[in-house]
This record gives structure tokens, C-alpha cells and sequence, in this order.
């Protein structure tokens, strides 16, 4: 067994390795911590007006009947609170390489829920439904109306919180996975707080009778749709705006970029005008399923590309540790591939639990050189001895 106290003697990596793993740690931001408060910076105060004039624009909207429908609100901030918890493991696990800190993340999620929905959307929906109502008559709107709304007002309102958290955290927010991370957070957090709008409104629709049952059958239907909603909107529309401001070196890409911001957006649509689009009948029915698979497909996708970047600097910060021996070629691919190099690894250990454990151990060894700029930091040490003792481990 290997002290975990003590440092390992070994040889200076290759020039050029050693060259990668340092611009690897300057291009991706790795370890550097998110400070929100910042006076000096324009992107902090018109974040502050924006969760403001949100936060004051939720209170009078609910204030208006809370008393009455406090069980509806009290049962919908419950369900979907609760609703959060996979969400957010669901995150953590896909946010393995980045590792964003929990500060940025979190004013992410609070754009979203209180600016993104109360100080852009509630108006600006109105605005726009009232004009479409105008153009195309009512039962032109009951149609297509909503569709030709919110993909417009919403992506690009929630996508300004990712705009001004570049501002606030330049360096932090760099690769096209950032975008796609942040923005899930961003569309989370406008998912949980509409759904709560939703629970109220239908609540105030049938006059406050079984307040608690329409909390419970809006969980039911907003929750499931829910899981190819708002966050997979925002996660592939911010991968594509990280594309196109293309903020790493290599990594810009208009094209692509404008295609997986329209893409978002034509899922958006198709969501939201699936009356229009269904027309009724067996084709009605199939087609939330046939939407739900196109999107599901189309995230992953985009997820793939969109991670490149970040495995390229993850192989790049461990890779001078194959010479300390904290790191061997096959826990590389492993910590920096897909899920097909992790598999392969099991394979290669014949042991699940035992590549999990190295392929974590190696992960935290990498934010532990970003977060010491490269240098053998105690966090850095304690990290590889760590790794080398669950080699050591049969």
C-alpha cells in the first residue's frame, strides 16, 4: 500500500507533455473557483436586474391569489422540488469532466427559473401571442401561436443568462460543453419554476377545488414530458451559442453552431404546437413519442461533439502522470473516452466497482493538477498516492 502522505519520486515529464497539460489547464479554466459579487462588472448588475425584476414580477403574479391557492403552490413547490433530485444527479454525472463550480451552476439555474421566466417570458409571450392572435385570427393562434412564441422569446432569454455568466466567469466558461452544461441548469431551472406556474394556473382555472389533485396531476403530466423539455432545449441552443462565439481555440463553428441553436428551437416548436402538428387522430397519439426519440438522439449527439474538447484537455492534464504510474494508457483512454473506452477498461480489469473507483480516482487527480496550476500541490500528492494505492489494490 502506497502512504498517501508522502510524495512519488519520479522522473520530469517529456517537454512537450508537459506543455499540453499546462495549456490544457489555461484554455479549459480547470480549478478556478466562480466569485459572483463583482460591482466593477456590467454583466453583475444586469444579472441582478434581471433575477430583480423577475423575483418582483413572481411575487405579484402569485401574490394575487396566494392565500387562496397556497395548497397548490405549497404541494407544486414540493413535487417539483422533488422533481430536482434526479435531474441534478443526472447532471453531476455528465458534468464529470468540467466539474463547474456549484456557484455558477446555481446562478445558472436561478437565471432561468426567475429571470428567464418571469422578467422575459410572462411578458414578452403575452406580447407576442396578442400579435399572432391579430395576424392570423384565433384559430390560427390556438394552432401555431404558442409555437411561434416561446422558441423565440424563451431560448434566447434563457440563453442571456449564459451570455452574462461569460461576463461574470470569462475564463470559466470557455468550450461548447460548458454551454451545454450551464445551459441544462438554465432550462432546469425554467422547467421547475414554469411547472409551479402551471400548478397555480390550474388551480386558479378550477377555482381552488382539489388543490392538492391538480398539483399532483400537473407533476404527472409536466413532469414526464418535462424530460424532453426546457433543459434539453437549453443545453443544445448553449452549445450552439459556444460554438459559434467559438471562445477555445479550434472549436468554433458557426454552422454547426446555428444548426443545433435552430435545431432547439424546431423541438421547441414541435412541442409546443403538437395540436397543430398532429391534427388528431393515430398520428396525434405517435407523434410525442417520435418528437421525444428525434430529441433524445440529437442530444446525445450534440453532448458527443460538445465534449470533445473537454477529453482532448482531460488526456492532456493526466497525461504526464503515466510516468509518475498514477496513470497507465488504458485508465487514459478510459478517464478521457466515451462510454465505449470505459467499457472496454471493465473489460480490461474484469472488475466494474475497480474501474469505476480508477477512473473517479483519476478524474480527481486531474482537477487537482488544474487546481494547483500543474505544480505538485498536497491536494495534487494526496490525490495520486490515492490513485496508486487503488492500483496497488487487487
Amino acid at each position: 500500500m502506497t502512504d498517501a502522505t508522502s510524495s512519488v519520486n519520479v522522473a520530469a515529464p517529456p517537454a512537450g507533455t508537459r506543455a499540453a497539460q499546462l495549456a490544457a489547464i489555461e484554455q479549459s479554466g480547470w480549478g478556478l473557483r466562480f466569485r459572483f459579487p463583482q460591482p466593477h462588472n456590467l454583466a453583475f448588475w444586469v444579472y441582478v436586474i434581471g433575477v430583480g425584476g423577475g423575483a418582483l414580477s413572481m411575487f405579484r403574479y402569485f401574490g394575487q391569489g396566494a392565500g387562496f391557492y397556497t395548497p397548490a403552490l405549497t404541494g407544486g413547490a414540493l413535487l417539483f422540488g422533488l422533481y430536482l433530485v434526479p435531474w441534478l444527479l443526472l447532471l453531476r454525472h455528465h458534468n464529470r469532466y468540467t466539474a463547474q463550480p456549484a456557484g455558477l451552476l446555481a446562478a445558472g439555474f436561478l437565471w432561468g427559473g426567475v429571470a428567464a421566466t418571469f422578467w422575459i417570458a410572462l411578458p414578452a409571450n403575452g406580447a407576442l401571442l396578442e400579435i399572432w392572435a391579430k395576424l392570423g385570427g384565433t384559430s390560427f393562434a390556438a394552432d401555431w401561436a404558442a409555437g411561434l412564441t416561446a422558441p423565440i422569446n424563451e431560448e434566447w432569454g434563457k440563453a442571456l443568462g449564459l451570455v452574462l455568466l461569460i461576463g461574470l466567469a470569462p475564463r470559466l466558461v470557455r468550450s461548447a460543453y460548458d454551454g451545454f452544461i450551464i445551459g441544462a441548469f438554465i432550462g432546469l431551472g425554467f422547467e421547475v419554476f414554469e411547472d409551479v406556474l402551471y400548478v397555480y394556473n390550474g388551480a386558479a382555472q378550477l377555482y381552488g377545488v382539489d388543490q392538492f389533485g391538480t398539483s399532483l396531476q400537473m407533476f404527472v403530466i409536466r413532469g414526464a414530458s418535462g424530460i424532453v423539455s426546457h433543459a434539453l432545449f437549453s443545453a443544445i441552443f448553449c452549445a450552439g451559442l459556444m460554438w459559434v462565439l467559438g471562445r477555445t481555440p479550434g472549436e468554433r463553428d458557426v454552422v454547426r453552431g446555428v444548426l443545433a441553436m435552430l435545431a432547439a428551437m424546431v423541438f421547441h416548436f414541435a412541442w409546443d404546437d403538437m395540436g397543430g402538428l398532429g391534427g388528431g387522430g393515430l398520428w396525434a397519439a405517435v407523434l410525442p413519442f417520435l418528437i421525444a426519440a428525434v430529441e433524445l438522439v440529437a442530444l446525445f449527439h450534440v453532448l458527443r461533439l460538445a465534449a470533445r474538447q473537454e477529453r482532448v484537455w482531460m488526456r492532456d492534464l493526466l497525461a504526464p502522470e503515466i510516468g509518475t504510474g498514477a496513470v497507465d494508457p488504458p485508465l487514459l483512454d478510459a478517464v478521457s473516452g466515451l462510454r465505449k473506452e470505459r467499457k472496454a477498461y471493465r473489460k480490461h480489469l474484469r472488475s466494474r466497482r475497480g474501474a469505476r473507483h480508477l477512473v473517479e480516482g483519476a478524474g480527481d487527480l486531474a482537477h487537482e493538477i488544474a487546481r494547483a496550476g500543474g505544480a505538485d500541490s498536497p491536494g495534487v500528492v494526496h490525490a495520486r498516492n490515492e490513485l496508486l494505492r487503488l492500483r496497488a489494490t487487487p
